[in-house]
């Protein structure tokens, strides 16, 4: 199960780093390279359901442009929104290495 696991949490890192919106891609890809080693089974398939939303729509509830429709209001989004990039931007746009 542990390699079923870490083979969730590649395929969503690569996923939240290549989304085709360059805000998503920084706030979800950071959060995934922060995050995702420390995230529970659950908050890994909400994080994966998240990811297979539009960017935009995304974007908007993380910054509370609109409000987060209730099936994705979970502990993920809660830490999404709570995350800040900056703080961690000196490594630029891409994932860490």
């Amino acid at each position: 199960m542990s390699d079923d696991i870490e083979t969730q949490r590649k395929k969503l890192r690569i996923r939240a780093w290549r989304r085709g919106f360059k805000e998503a891609d920084l706030i979800l890809g950071r959060f995934a390279d922060t995050h995702l080693d420390e995230l529970s089974p659950q908050a890994l398939t909400d994080f994966e359901v998240l990811l297979d939303e539009p960017d935009a729509d995304i974007y908007a509830w993380i910054i509370g442009k609109q409000p987060t429709p209730p099936q994705f209001d979970t502990s993920v989004m809660t830490a999404l929104k709570g995350f800040r990039v900056d703080t961690d931007a000196a490594y630029g746009d891409g994932p860490k290495q």
